[in-house]
């Protein structure tokens, strides 16, 4: 150490969400002496913001659908309401004890200094927090992000609000529409439909969920209509009044719709302004850090991570650069992370999961006239009867290649990614994946099917 008002460390994190904390926790397993710099909590936005409560939300309306729908399984029951402070406690206890978990763990590590306050870049090897200087052989940018809004759009935290309100909120709204129906609006469209809400989503582009599949936004859609969740895709929002009892939103073509309460999900944006990165000769577009695929930055030794990096804006994505980061700084060079094998889930009511590469993408990539499809419609698979569910394992592949992509629709797919990804990332073949045993009756057999007919050996399928 040298002069009280300045610390010396291999690395220096500036923020301590999934990708500045699973850089810290990597680091000091390969060695090296970490400072992580966190002005909130430790833990960022999924642990206290994003992906933990909102996904506590979606199973206490799972829960109240099933309640509602019980006798179907002939058990009688009755939903009397919901009350959104038990609702409110539960989550919070979840966060609660994982962040008791969390904090323990960076904590209770020698080799990790934790600084508490607002830091900033402020050379291109040190972070300065409340005028002490941190300064590191290797500086990590984790800062994270934050919930956007629209030019003109005004959000007051009561009519016009957030999904950082949304997880908040004390009641159960009569009525809410919600801009944008990306994953973050229709994961609250789908929580606040299964509470009783009657939801509208407004979205400018032409499908739910543009990012994923054409066919997974069109069956997303079809079990939308069926809740009853009122959506406008192509509607680009214009503007927003106040009325006596909630908002009046105004679309593209001059259609109106009121409601109560007018979320606004718009996607993320990136956490880097008035931080010292541009100053310093950090690279920036629209607020991204700009990195190369080892995820340096134009500066030597400084490296981003997480939602700042231009990409999918996924925790599991900001925890695997950061340990690769880590890795990278210790000399282990490790393998590029291939962004397209980050597995993706929507997790509303059906469920959206994906790997890998669109139909649209992979033939742009190789060429429509070498793609294959297939899509195994779970109609033939036993745990989902029994579930009550509908959708589809859709795979795509190379002729006499291995699999691009994979895209499921229905309850619980979201576990079966993990299986998908790896199928993916090791570029199996169909025929590959055939030989391999799922237990019956799973979901997982969907995928098993899948493959087997895709491999010219269809079982419960039609090839």
């Amino acid at each position: 150490m040298s002069e009280p008002n300045e610390a010396t460390f291999d690395i220096v994190i500036l923020g301590g969400g999934s990708g500045g904390y699973a850089t810290a926790l990597r680091a000091v397993q390969l060695g090296l002496t970490v400072a992580l710099v966190e002005k909130g909590k430790l833990g960022g936005t999924c642990l206290h913001n994003g992906c933990i409560p909102t996904k506590a939300l979606l199973h206490a309306a799972e829960i109240a659908d099933q309640t509602r729908e019980s006798e179907q399984f002939g058990v009688k029951a009755e939903l009397v309401g919901i009350d959104m402070a038990a609702v409110n406690s539960y989550k919070d206890g979840v966060i609660a004890r994982l962040y008791k978990g969390l904090q323990g763990m960076l904590k209770g590590n020698k080799a990790i200094t934790i600084v508490e306050g607002h830091g900033r870049l402020v050379a291109p090897n040190a972070v300065e927090v409340d005028g002490k200087r941190y300064t590191g052989r290797n500086v990590v940018l984790a800062s994270g992000s934050y919930a956007k809004s629209l030019p003109g759009l005004e959000v007051d935290g009561e009519r016009i609000i957030t999904s950082d309100h949304a997880l908040t909120l004390d009641r159960v709204p009569a009525s809410a529409i919600v801009l944008g129906g990306g994953v973050i609006g229709v994961e609250f469209a789908s929580v606040w439909k299964s509470f009783g809400v009657d939801v509208t989503i407004v979205e400018a582009l032409p499908r739910l969920v543009a990012a994923e599949d054409e066919e997974s936004s069109k069956a997303l859609e079809r079990a939308f209509r069926k809740r009853q969740i009122k959506f406008k895709v192509g509607k680009p929002f214009e503007k927003v009044e106040k009325t006596e009892n909630g908002v009046r939103v105004t679309i593209a073509g001059g259609e109106t719709v009121e409601a109560e309460l007018l979320l606004v999900a718009v996607g993320r944006g990136p956490r880097t302004a008035d931080l010292g990165y541009e100053e310093q000769g950090v690279k920036t577009d629209r607020g991204y850090v700009l990195t190369d695929e080892r995820l340096r930055t134009g500066v030597p030794n400084v490296y981003a991570v997480g939602d700042i990096v231009p990409g999918l804006q996924l925790a599991h994505r900001g925890f695997q650069q950061g340990i690769f980061v880590a890795e990278e700084i210790a000399g282990q060079n490790p393998a590029v992370i291939d962004e397209a094998g980050i597995p993706r889930v929507t997790y509303c009511d059906p469920e959206l999961a994906s790997v890998g590469l669109t139909e649209a993408k992979a033939k742009e990539q190789y060429g429509a006239e070498k793609i294959k499809t297939y899509n195994y419609n779970l109609g033939g698979n036993g745990k989902s009867q029994i579930l009550r569910t509908a959708g589809f394992v859709k795979l795509i592949r190379v002729e006499d290649g291995p699999v691009v992509g994979v895209h499921m629709v229905g309850a619980r797919v979201g576990e079966l990614v993990s299986e998908a990804q790896l199928i993916y990332n090791w570029e199996a073949y169909p025929a590959e994946v055939a030989q391999l045993v799922h237990a019956h009756p799973t979901q997982g057999e969907a995928l098993g099917e899948a493959h087997l007919a895709l491999a010219g050996k269809p079982l419960h399928a039609h090839a």
